[in-house]
């Protein structure tokens, strides 16, 4: 499967791609207490996608990182598409990296998205 084909509801993706940024973590109430939460942006050659990282799996993924996610779902949050990894899921790292040096136009679309993430909820 590839980010372009990642609509909200579906589950059970496996997806391969490339970490492009992290967020910084932080703090946030659930309905289980509060658990430290961080944004990923991930992408492949076909665009690029939100992935949260809940609890142990913020410290997990680096800028530059090549990651394989397996048994995720898609929810629509704000109006884009954001990938979960649940209980069940997985998110392995095949391979560390450097961030790499981005077109111009990638530059700028990653930053709108990192801008949004940062906008607090409404």
């Amino acid at each position: 499967m590839k980010i372009k084909d990642i609509r909200p509801g579906m589950d059970g993706i496996t997806i391969t791609a490339r970490v492009v940024s992290v967020s910084k973590p932080k703090k946030v109430p659930t309905r289980y207490g509060e658990a430290l939460v961080a944004q990923a942006i991930i992408a492949d050659e076909t665009g690029s996608a939100v992935l949260n990282l809940w609890r142990g799996q913020v410290k997990l993924l680096k800028p530059g990182d090549i990651i394989r996610i397996e048994n995720a779902f898609a929810k629509e949050f704000r109006g884009r598409v954001e990938l979960n990894v649940g209980k069940s899921g997985r998110i392995a790292v095949l391979k560390r990296g450097e961030p790499e040096k981005e077109e111009p136009e990638k530059q700028e679309a990653v930053s709108e998205a990192e801008e949004e993430l940062e906008e607090p909820a409404d």
